[in-house]
């Protein structure tokens, strides 16, 4: 059966014989590319396992800074994303205790659907919720905003390894120019 350009059948539009067959053969190799996509550094992973859990702040000065620095790190689309105002002190705040309930839950969900190793908590400086929830003086200098966001991130951490023994945990503190830090030590 010929179109009216005397080529092929009317459901290709036209298309000759052997330019059909070619999109063919690109449409079995996308289909199995889409296939291996798992086995692939950089995508989804086999059997759905991620390598961790992040959890941030909802501040949208640095959405992009925070997936440029997970993607920096080899982990682009090898990680979960839980996003809470404040961060550590979002999943942690007794003024918000459904947003803490909420974290929880996405940790267990996490491991049971992902499989994540460890848990990676990011604050930023110059939060928002911090002044919110804790008033202005507790960040209004570096050295006291780094302390308070140390000892919030170091009580989730505790509570995560008291919680999730079986997960890694790594604490971190982003500044507004996207530099990260880690804090150590325990609470």
């Amino acid at each position: 059966m010929q179109n009216e350009s005397g080529h092929g059948h009317g459901c290709c539009g036209g298309m000759p014989h052997n330019s059909r067959r070619a999109f063919l053969k690109i449409a079995a190799l996308g289909a199995g590319a889409t296939l291996m996509a798992p086995l692939i550094p950089g995508t989804a992973r086999a059997g759905g396992e991620v390598e961790a859990l992040l959890l941030s702040c909802m501040d949208y000065r640095l959405v992009d800074d925070t997936a440029r620095y997970m993607d920096g790190r080899g982990m682009t689309n090898n990680y979960d994303h839980v996003i809470l105002a404040g961060a550590s002190l979002g999943a942690l705040t007794d003024k918000k205790k459904a947003w803490g309930e909420a974290f929880w839950d996405h940790v267990a969900v996490a491991k049971q659907l992902h499989h994540i190793k460890r848990v990676i908590v990011m604050d930023h400086r110059d939060c928002g919720a911090y002044r919110v929830f804790l008033g202005p003086d507790a960040v209004s200098d570096p050295e006291k905003e780094t302390a308070v966001h140390a000892a919030q991130l170091r009580a989730l951490g505790a509570e995560i390894r008291q919680r999730h023994p079986d997960l890694g945990v790594e604490l971190l503190l982003m500044a507004l120019d996207g530099s990260v830090e880690t804090i150590t030590g325990t609470a």
